[in-house]
């Protein structure tokens, strides 16, 4: 534990201990991993859990088979006045990694390494997601991970598909529009306890998204507020999509790929019994970013102290370390490219669009289950708007349908 706190002076206790820990010295030296602390002591608990349970899991031999106990799994931590590294971490604290060789094979099973996700996560605080939304949502700091907060119920929902949905990752070999789930903990500051899911992020961590849409396939009340319009980068919905005539243009090849893995999955989230899911829609428009960045290069000129600003939002500058960290060393990336490794919902506009465009495309919000609740919106929704109007909560396999309908069609 001392020689987690890597960023205290050298204390008599650690000279002490030095003898027993000094292979897991060994191994923290080769690694380079210097945990930067966040000025939110929930945020500092869980970078330090991270890195904590990624140097753990390092120790453990993977094994040749998940068992039905390590869908149950959990560690805890319970950290009481501890001496080290005090100024950036709160004197009693809990953290709690639930399932960690699932999660540990999954995102090996989705291409990531270990270390690259703890760099990711721990090197830097991660960022608040520019969406003005209620829930926590956070970029890590190089924006190939997001950080979600759930509520302990989405908690218990998680752990009832974990099992199913580890075998449809299997069984796919990967490659599938859902969520993908690296990593899931508890964190304990003070009595209070917020639960945090991490995903890869489906839009790019270098491209920025110019447009976004969240498509159901329902028409009910599907149209962004004026609140929502209002935002730096509103999210439309279904009718916004229609109004706007938004097509996505890519190659037929493409586009049968796209629905191939959509109708796969969307076979599983019936199974589970699973509607209210969404297609993310994020768009890159290349000429525009191009712009930009002309734009952006002229005010760097003029003021030239401080132009080297990392790898800003648009920027076609380095890369960071971790996940996208392996690209700085490969050929820099020009306008509207990416890694297909790391932008992994990515697809490039069709050779005749009438624009050069990036889409990003997965699916969101599919830990709903049809439960009671949604039996009684479908029943209040159907009284209002009567039996035949296109609303959101109906049941799962009506749900799939529809929204397979409505996203064939919304390609050109």
């Amino acid at each position: 534990m001392a020689a987690l706190g890597n960023s205290g002076a050298a204390s008599s206790p650690m000279v002490v201990l030095a003898p027993k820990t000094k292979t897991k010295k060994k191994h923290f030296v080769q690694q380079k991993v210097k945990v930067f602390r966040a000025s939110d002591p929930q945020l500092s608990v869980f970078m330090w859990g991270v890195n904590h349970s990624i140097n753990d899991l390092n120790q453990v031999p993977v094994p040749v088979m998940l068992l039905p106990d390590d869908f149950k799994a959990n560690t805890k931590i319970k950290v009481n006045n501890h001496l080290f590294n005090k100024e950036n971490l709160p004197g009693h604290f809990k953290f709690k990694e639930y399932c960690p060789q699932v999660f540990r094979n999954l995102r090996e099973r989705f291409g990531i390494e270990d270390l690259d996700y703890q760099v990711s996560l721990t090197r830097s605080p991660p960022s608040r997601s520019v969406d003005d939304q209620e829930v926590l949502l956070l970029n890590s700091y190089d924006r190939t991970l997001v950080v979600k907060q759930i509520s302990s119920e989405d908690v218990a929902d998680m752990h009832s598909i974990l099992s199913e949905y580890h075998q449809h990752i299997v069984k796919c070999h990967g490659s599938t529009l859902l969520p993908q789930f690296l990593g899931m903990y508890r964190v304990g500051v003070d009595s209070e306890e917020t639960y945090l899911i991490v995903m890869r992020n489906m839009f790019s961590h270098r491209l920025p998204v110019h447009r976004k849409y969240d498509l159901k396939g329902s028409q009910v009340a599907r149209e962004a507020s004026d609140k929502e319009r209002g935002k730096e980068l509103p999210t439309f919905k279904d009718m916004d999509f229609r109004n706007n005539m938004q097509k996505v243009f890519v190659t037929e090849e493409e586009k049968e790929k796209v629905m191939e893995k959509l109708k796969r999955d969307v076979e599983f989230l019936v199974k589970l019994k699973i509607m209210d899911y969404s297609l993310l829609l994020g768009i890159h428009d290349v000429g525009r970013a191009e712009r930009e960045e002309d734009e952006g290069e002229e005010v760097s000129n003029e003021e030239e102290p401080e132009a080297e600003n990392g790898a800003g939002v648009g920027s076609y500058g380095t890369s960071p370390e971790g996940i996208a960290g392996y690209m700085s060393s490969c050929k820099p990336l020009g306008p509207g490219e990416f890694d297909p490794y790391v932008d992994v919902y990515a697809i490039r506009s069709c050779s005749g669009a009438p624009q050069r465009e990036v889409y990003f495309m997965g699916l969101i919000d599919v830990l709903t289950q049809y439960d009671t609740k949604k039996k009684a919106a479908h029943a209040a929704k159907t009284v209002k708007h009567g039996a035949g109007a296109e609303i959101s909560t109906v049941h799962p396999e009506q749900y799939a349908k529809r929204f397979r309908d409505f996203i064939s069609n919304i390609f050109a």
